[in-house]
């Protein structure tokens, strides 16, 4: 193993490019180090050159792919993003040249830690992602090795195939790695492994030779051997490997439905059709490139029916699996007590959670069918059936298809659920992904647990257990040396466990560098050498993603935890949840829900660049770089973290739809307060983050202020000096503000008696006071007295977008001095903009942790959808047609459950968008580093959605982001919610 990883490492010991530079100190300070950079700098350009993809050598860039979803932590030499199979085969080249190593990667969701290596790491997803062909009549799917799961899965629906394998990660994992990984997930009871349905595969070798590879006859593999040539040298001692090892491989390799440690070395048995394309699934490329797949597709149960089954516990409920696999599932998973709890602690998901039955224990049993009705047959004979058996389960059918999404959405966030609890430490993988015989389940997940006990281990136990397979996340201490090595005694007892079960180290996620050291305890040491030499025959240079799965390196090493340093940041948010902000940096890891691309809010600008530098995760991931300080050294200074956080649009769906809740928009403010700290900020930053005092100057002068910001070329000049996209047009003033209308307006005479304070913000003020008007008219109607503060207050949201914390402070704590003093603690307070409803829902406590007044502020805030629903107030009928888009801090921090209540009381035909971010979020669409994004943004659903719709359909958003985005876009302007209300009480006079 040592002398492998000297070999693997080739690269870095000569340039010394490699995470523990700091450890080199002659070398750095000496004239290797010049000679290091040169040679880096040679390989970067030599790429460059050659290619048409990106090319990306910078320290953010390296810190950002330096990590997996695993507990390993290696910086790689650069990235690489094809455009082209053409750039795949210079890169091969050029990196032959430098002796350095390669590794494909698709989603970065690896568990094991087979996606980061010190090698030039080639990420798929961005361009080469097309799903190439469907042929229906074969059943046949081509595709290239960054396809997202989900594309390949729409595109064939349309013909009532699937791809069968379907993990958690469906909507963001790639084919590419799902080959590497042999992945597995929701209904491969129904049809397998990756393995079981590859077909053929164009493959690149380190060396350079393209060939495509599947099964393979006896007279083809003679017809290739006597060419000769490298393909014949490759497939010749493929046949050796296989004659002499193929006793022990009948003998040691567990048949069971989930052994995915180890190679494939069975695909190569002649009953087995010496398939060389599968024999190549599941190595994480440790010996070929994927370059293109053809997969079998499988006929897909129009109908589906789910049962939920609530057993005594998780133990109990494995007992019983092979009683329901009798009545053929196509999905049989499993979740425990301990993980709900998890996500009750959480809050996450806590509608879906009470939909549960009864239990410490619950198995989700899909059945399908050609018709609803025998779908539905299906389930209700496995109900009645298993009604019957011992220990018998409490049953719940679910009655529609949205039930049985809230159902599966409990088991799909399992993985984030148990990451970690507020206040508790942290659970990480290492023995997340065991697997066993069915019928053995039952036993092992007692023994699993008395194990766990004995090491006073926790986490919660889920996963697909009608084929056996448990996930967990333990929380082992991957910090102490105390700690790393109880963990190494752990694995090592956990891996003779599950052996003595006839089990697999791995039964999905693969071996990586978490298990590949134990694979000896499961083969023995002569089917180890076997790996090893399938491994030399592809790779006899060992450059193909070195030290994982054949010479691993050692399970606990270049663990990401061991260097790091749990110490307080002085920060303006106390993160308290996280005890400092050096923890929450900890939160992400690396789920990879925020490259999700066709579905949700998070993360929007992903959702447009495709970039890892743009999403959550990899936002995330450079911070804790620069806290880290080993890649990414200039701390709060640092160019590569502002580059990374400068298209967060602080849309804030990360703090909802995040599994573990990560809250870039809040990050972002912090690092921004530090950053600017003794600098001077951009223009836009003053301009528009000082939006409500230069708001309350314009309007002194509105049709001056117009008259300017309107007309070109004054327009145009201050565009230019405020940093404002030229294609952008400055909002208008109103020509008498809200707060003037409402000083004459006369309020109706007879109301309920119930007081409301209508919070004013500065846009509903200066720039749209009819919207405000509407609003109270509305509210009066339906009887309400509303009442505003006799001052002009600001909650500060835009300040919170450019990091001037200490100001948003001051002006936070005036507005809730200001309210309390003026109106005690009794009156509801109701919002129109969503913006500033977070920041009195969300950093009002975590700037004031503990502040009472800031406390009883938040519990009596609501936005008008909500107030109006809790007063369970009567509202009259409209009866149109309506498409809503909300606002991403109303999703995040209000939830989308009361506006659609308020919807439907109006009586309207509502649909509403899954359209994200409008793209504008504040000032971020108006500043013209942002003004491209943005659009994207924009054009991805909304706006063409709103430019399609009927005449007379309203568009409904209540944020004036979204309002103003709109209608610079389509040229229509929506509707407020109060605006709805009010012309409905007018239809209704």
């Amino acid at each position: 193993n040592t002398r492998n990883r000297i070999a693997a490492n080739r690269f870095m010991l000569r340039y010394c490019i490699c995470i523990k530079e700091r450890r080199l100190p002659a070398c750095i300070k000496g004239r290797r180090h010049l000679a290091c950079a040169s040679v880096m700098k040679n390989l970067e350009n030599d790429l460059r050159a050659a290619i048409q993809g990106e090319v990306r050598f910078d320290p953010g860039t390296r810190a950002i792919y330096s990590t997996d979803a695993s507990n390993y932590r290696q910086v790689p030499i650069g990235v690489v993003l094809p455009r082209t199979l053409e750039d795949v085969v210079k890169t091969h080249e050029i990196a032959r040249t430098h002796s350095a190593p390669v590794l494909s990667r698709g989603g970065g969701t690896s568990l094991a830690g087979q996606c980061c290596n010190v090698a030039i790491v080639m990420d798929f997803s961005k361009y080469l992602n097309r799903v190439l062909n469907i042929d229906p009549v074969e059943r046949i799917g081509d595709v290239e090795p960054g396809t997202i799961l989900d594309d390949l899965r729409s595109a064939a629906e349309n013909h009532h195939l699937t791809f069968g394998p379907d993990p958690a990660s469906h909507s963001r994992c790639t084919i590419g790695g799902m080959i590497g990984n042999n992945s597995c997930g929701v209904h491969s009871v129904y049809s397998g492994k990756t393995e079981d349905n590859v077909h053929e595969m164009d493959v690149l070798t380190y060396r350079g030779l393209r060939l495509s590879v599947g099964k393979t006859s006896e007279q083809e593999l003679q017809s290739i051997m006597s060419k000769g040539g490298p393909r014949g040298e490759i497939y010749s001692k493929l046949k050796d490997l296989r004659d002499r090892y193929q006793d022990l491989i009948r003998a040691r390799f567990p048949k069971i439905p989930r052994r995915v440690s180890g190679y494939n070395l069975t695909q190569l048995l002649p009953e087995k059709g010496f398939d060389v394309a599968r024999a190549l699934v599941g190595t994480e490329g440790t010996c070929v490139t994927v370059l293109r797949a053809r997969l079998h597709l499988v006929h897909s149960p129009p109908y589906r029916r789910l049962i939920v089954l609530g057993f005594r516990d998780m133990a109990t409920a494995a007992d019983h699996l092979m009683e329901i696999l009798s009545y053929k599932p196509l999905a049989v998973e499993g979740v425990d007590d301990d993980l709900v709890e998890s996500m009750k602690r959480k809050n996450l998901h806590p509608e879906n959670v009470a939909l549960l039955p009864p239990g410490g224990g619950w198995l989700l049993v899909e059945f399908g069918g050609e018709t609803s009705e025998e779908a539905l047959e299906r389930a209700q004979i496995a109900t009645k059936g298993l009604s019957r058996i011992s220990d018998a389960p409490q049953i719940k059918l679910c009655k529609d298809d949205n039930e049985a999404r809230m159902m599966w959405r409990v088991r799909e966030s399992a993985l984030g659920a148990t990451a970690s609890a507020p206040g508790e430490k942290l659970n990480w993988e290492g023995w997340e992904d065991s697997a066993v015989p069915p019928e053995k389940m039952g036993p092992y997940l007692r023994e699993l647990r008395a194990l766990m006990s004995r090491y006073d281990y926790h986490g919660g136990l889920y996963g697909h257990l009608g084929d056996g397979c448990v996930h967990t996340r333990i929380d082992f201490d991957l910090q102490t040396p105390q700690g790393i090595q109880k963990f190494r005694q752990f694995m090592s007892e956990a891996a003779d466990l599950v052996v003595s079960f006839g089990g697999s180290l791995s039964g999905e996620h693969g071996d990586g560098q978490s298990r590949a050291e134990l694979l000896h305890k499961m083969f023995g040491h002569e089917l180890v050498e076997a790996f090893r030499e399938f491994k030399r025959i592809w790779d006899p240079d060992a450059k193909m993603n070195p030290g994982k799965v054949v010479d691993p390196y050692r399970l606990d090493d270049n663990l990401k935890m061991a260097s790091f340093v749990s110490s307080p940041v002085k920060t303006h948010f106390p993160f308290a949840a996280d005890r400092n902000f050096s923890n929450t940096t900890l939160r992400c890891v690396g789920v990879g829900e925020c490259r999700q691309l066709n579905v949700g809010t998070m993360c929007p600008s992903f959702q447009v660049t495709r970039e890892e530098m743009h999403s959550t995760r990899g936002r995330a991931r450079i911070l804790f770089e620069m806290l880290n300080g080993e890649t990414v050294r200039d701390g709060w200074k640092s160019e590569e973290v502002k580059e990374a956080l400068s298209l967060c649009l602080s849309c804030k769906a990360c703090r909802s739809d995040c599994p573990v809740g990560v809250d870039m928009a809040t990050y972002k403010a912090e690092f921004l307060s530090h950053y600017y700290e003794g600098r001077i900020r951009p223009a836009s930053a003053y301009a528009m983050g000082l939006i409500f005092w230069w708001s309350r100057l314009g309007a002194l002068l509105p049709t001056i202020t117009n008259f300017f910001s309107q007309t070109d070329p004054f327009a145009r000049w201050m565009k230019a000096l405020i940093g404002v996209a030229p294609e952008r047009k400055i909002p208008s003033f109103a020509k008498q503000t809200f707060r003037q209308w409402f000083k004459s307006h006369k309020p109706p005479l007879k109301t309920s008696g119930s007081r409301i304070l209508l919070w004013i913000d500065t846009f509903h003020n200066f720039y749209y006071p009819e919207i405000a008007q509407a609003s109270v008219e509305a509210l009066e109607s339906i009887g309400f007295e509303v009442v505003i503060p006799s001052r002009i207050l600001c909650c500060g949201r835009p300040l919170y977008e450019y990091g001037m914390l200490d100001c948003a402070k001051k002006v936070l704590t005036r507005t809730v001095s200001a309210v309390s003093n003026e109106f005690g603690d009794d009156i509801p307070m109701v919002g129109l903009e969503p913006g500033c409803l977070s920041v009195f829902r969300d950093e009002i406590i975590n700037l004031f942790p503990g502040n009472e007044d800031a406390e009883k502020l938040r519990a009596r805030t609501f936005l008008l959808s909500e107030f109006l629903h809790s007063q369970n107030v009567e509202l009259p009928t409209l009866n149109r047609k309506a498409i809503v888009h909300l606002h991403c801090h109303q999703r995040s921090v209000a939830g989308i459950k009361t506006e659609e209540a308020i919807l439907k009381k109006l009586g309207l035909d509502f649909q509403i968008l899954d359209s994200g971010c409008c793209g504008m979020a504040g000032s971020f669409g108006f500043e013209k580093d942002h003004y491209d994004v943005s659009i994207r943004c924009a054009e991805r659903v909304l706006a063409p959605a709103v430019r399609e719709a009927h005449e007379d359909t309203l568009v409904l958003t209540n944020g004036f982001s979204c309002r103003e985005q709109l209608l610079q876009r389509t040229g229509k302007r929506p509707l407020h919610l109060g605006e709805v209300i009010k012309m409905a009480f007018k239809k209704n006079v």
